[in-house]
């Protein structure tokens, strides 16, 4: 063997270098020509792909038929056997050559063809063979199935997913990014290689290359940076020197309703995507990797799913809790106490469908020989209903000094027209009956009430005007009665006549008046249970649709 012009030796010897990645596979370099630069850049004879390995990080040469290594000025150092390179070592054969990072690439020098041949097929130190790697993925699998038994957060589960997804395919970091509501990528999860965690800024690459690759994306995708693929990285890509990457999308599954976890409409319901890359070496998607990633993609997928969840279920609850002290509330508004004297009794409650409801009743006191009742129904269910219910009352008891009812109900009509928003509207019945029977009363579109006349006369108060909160400055009609001793006047809303029974059959109108025809001779606590107990033997527990209020008035002046 002689050397060139350059002063390296061309000629094949039988020195050989076996090259052994990460995860065990072995490849087999010839050491020529000589001195045999070995590093990261691509103009070495032998070029390791990882970025902590320096550009030019070793040589080998050949002098008076001896080979011997050489640390060139390595950030890392290198080491033989264990041991740090100090200076020119000589190298006999089967030397194991390191780069001084963990879980790096290694090397085996060779220098004969028998020599070589035990190298190759011997394990290397850390190699337990493909059984032991695939039982190491199994056992990776397995951890996340007791992470979701055991983890007190859904950020253990998703570093554990993250973790089995490396352990898989050999990748050196993995990120969990999840859509926010902005539909962009956030890091949830970012760990490297044998459970450790990284700042979520290492991921380092633009999101937006994520995205436009899982927008075009099938189950599975890889992503490659050269050049020559046509993808414009960007430079900070470029700067990360990264030879792999592998994606999964995690999509989302629909848990309700399923004897199964299903998957749902791919491109629409995308949670986000397990991201993996690797700057030394091709993450490893053969065998049965795809499937074992497959499936840790659909367990982040439950966990996200078991999280949106428990989190509905949290804010139903708290809803809930917030709408039950709303009832309490109003419940407390209604009258505490109804009249009962010796020229009036009265008797009503009322019951909400939901947990607040949007009917309204009251009888107040305004002086020791006169009394005003109101019965409201406000349009629709629900919150808003209800709190339009609250300043009903409010405003009928601010004004319930004025005995003018027309000026009470115009206000209360022109306020909510110009501040009530969503077409709400309500139905009112307001009187006023003082102790000489005078009943004065304006029904502005609600159910007609019945006044009960002692000889068993049924009497219907018609509507005098429009519902509250329609058209502006409307006239108000009032209308008189005169009641006897042993009238009877009922006032209810539309959630009475409307009550169903379980085959959707209305209660009716006409079986409220034969409960009071067979009531005429009944006292006003009668009375009122009659009715109740009509209802109640009509609709059998059946849930109602509207909120039911009942009010019976017996006047004994």
């Amino acid at each position: 063997m002689s050397p060139n012009a350059s002063g390296e030796i061309t000629q094949p010897c039988g020195a050989s270098l076996i090259v052994v990645d990460p995860n065990g596979r072995r490849n087999r370099v010839p050491v020529y020509p000589f001195p045999f630069s070995i590093g990261r850049a691509p103009e070495n004879h032998l070029t390791i792909r990882d970025s902590r390995v320096s550009r030019i990080h070793a040589q080998i040469a050949l002098d008076n038929g001896e080979y011997y290594l050489e640390d060139m000025g390595s950030r890392h150092g290198l080491w033989m056997n264990g041991a740090k390179l100090q200076g020119r070592v000589a190298l006999k054969g089967s030397e194991r050559i390191e780069f001084g990072v963990p879980d790096g690439y290694h090397l085996v020098f060779a220098t004969g063809s028998e020599e070589l041949q035990k190298l190759i097929s011997r394990p290397s130190p850390g190699d337990t063979g493909r059984a032991g790697a695939n039982l190491e993925k199994l056992r990776a699998v397995l951890e996340v199935g007791r992470s979701l038994q055991s983890a007190f957060s859904i950020g253990d589960v998703l570093n554990t997913v993250v973790d089995a997804a490396l352990s898989v395919t050999g990748a050196e970091r993995g990120f969990l990014l999840l859509f926010n509501k902005q539909r962009e990528l956030e890091v949830q999860s970012a760990r490297a290689a044998g459970g450790k965690d990284l700042p979520a800024d290492d991921l380092r690459v633009p999101r937006r290359i994520i995205q436009r690759a899982l927008d075009s994306r099938k189950d599975l995708f890889s992503m490659s940076f050269h050049p020559e693929d046509g993808v414009d990285a960007g430079n900070t890509v470029n700067m990360l020197d990264l030879r792999s990457v592998a994606c999964v999308p995690l999509v989302r599954v629909n848990l309700r309703g399923l004897s199964d976890t299903q998957a749902i409409n791919l491109t629409r319901n995308t949670e986000g995507v397990l991201y993996m890359d690797s700057r030394v070496h091709v993450v490893d998607l053969a065998g049965g990797n795809r499937e074992l990633l497959q499936t840790l993609a659909i367990e982040a997928s439950t966990v996200l799913e078991n999280a949106r969840l428990l989190e509905e279920e949290r804010q139903k609850r708290k809803m809930d809790e917030e709408l039950d002290l709303a009832r309490r509330i109003q419940q407390s508004l209604l009258p505490k106490a109804l009249p009962e004297n010796s020229w009036l009794q009265v008797r009503g409650a009322s019951v909400a469908s939901h947990q607040v409801g949007g009917d309204y009743f009251d009888v107040v006191k305004l002086s020791e020989d006169k009394f005003t009742a109101v019965v409201a129904d406000v349009s629709g269910k629900g919150v808003g209903s209800a709190l339009l219910a609250s300043f009903l009352q409010g405003a009928f008891l601010s004004m319930s000094c004025t005995t003018y009812l027309p000026d009470i109900i115009s206000r209360i009509n022109d306020f909510l027209c110009v501040r009530s928003e969503g077409g709400k509207y309500a139905t009112v019945f307001y009187s006023t009956l003082d102790k000489q029977g005078n009943l004065v009363y304006i029904n502005a579109g609600h159910c007609a009430p019945y006044l009960l006349r002692r000889d068993g006369t049924i009497e219907t108060l018609e509507t005098t005007s429009m519902p509250v909160g329609l058209v502006p400055e409307i006239p108000f009609i009032v209308e008189t009665r005169q009641l006897h001793s042993g009238d009877r006047l009922v006032l209810y809303t539309d959630g009475v006549t409307e009550a169903e029974n379980e085959g959707k059959e209305f209660y009716g109108r006409h079986r409220l008046k034969e409960v009071l025809a067979a009531g005429a001779v009944l006292d006003c606590e009668a009375l009122y249970r009659s009715i109740q107990q009509s209802l109640a033997d009509f609709t059998q527990g059946a849930e109602q649709s509207d909120d039911v209020t009942l009010l019976v008035l017996s006047f004994n002046g």
